[in-house]
């Protein structure tokens, strides 16, 4: 790698913003009928996490308000920590289902097990179709070309990932933006002070993933903020 690129910003931009929402909006829904759209919620629960998580659980409730105005959706959690452990709840089709299933969690040591988020999501698309994924974390302790290996068939089964990266390790960025590319999805960084901004983002993967493009610019128009700078930037459909 060249020192340019080794050089990263150490905190989200509103130009790093914007490209996510446009990301978002680029991505073209494969298959959509008239049913619930389907959103794996994928989280990082090893002890590091654990004050990011509970800002989750605060905000996870508006993901179901705004994507049940474009049609509904139906959320899988689904996480890992402690020594090998890794859990995926039932398709949950309501907030507080998913908020019991979130609070129940405890955050434990151990290293991450993306490759296992990404062979599951890939399981889970083979069954029944899957809209998006978000992934939330904040490091990577794996081989990243394995990591691609398991991303690359997401973007055969048109499931896009949207990964929100919590601080600043360089190696997670590295990782995590190829993930995205690679998936046909988006990357975008928070941190703690960032907790309106993340809830902003995580209600536009989830209103794309239930409505569509023209759900996320209705969003747009009625809420503003980060959202309606979105508007600004997309081009005319196509």
């Amino acid at each position: 790698m060249t020192g340019d690129r080794n050089k990263l910003p150490t905190q989200s931009t509103s130009a790093e913003v914007d490209a996510f929402l446009r990301n978002v909006a680029s991505v073209t829904p494969v298959g959509r009928t008239k049913t619930r759209g389907r959103l794996l919620f994928a989280m990082d629960a090893t002890a590091s996490r654990e004050p990011a998580w509970d800002r989750a659980c605060r905000i996870q409730g508006e993901m179901f308000t705004e994507a049940a105005r474009a049609g509904g959706l139906s959320v899988q959690l689904c996480h890992y920590g402690g020594f090998n452990g890794f859990e995926a709840t039932p398709w949950l089709m309501s907030s507080d289902s998913l908020l019991r299933h979130m609070s129940a969690v405890r955050c434990a040591a151990g290293i991450t097990q993306i490759e296992r988020v990404l062979r599951h999501a890939k399981t889970e698309a083979e069954r029944s179709r899957v809209n998006a994924v978000v992934f939330v974390g904040d490091c990577v302790e794996e081989d990243v070309d394995r990591l691609c290996a398991a991303a690359g068939p997401l973007r055969l089964l048109a499931v896009p990932m949207f990964v929100f990266q919590e601080g600043h390790d360089p190696v997670a960025e590295r990782a995590f933006r190829e993930i995205a590319t690679l998936t046909g999805g988006a990357y975008c960084r928070f941190d703690a002070s960032s907790a309106a901004e993340l809830r902003d983002l995580l209600r536009a993967v989830a209103v794309y993933a239930a409505g569509g493009r023209e759900a996320l610019e209705d969003l747009g128009r009625r809420e503003g903020g980060t959202i309606k700078r979105l508007t600004h930037s997309l081009g005319p459909h196509r």
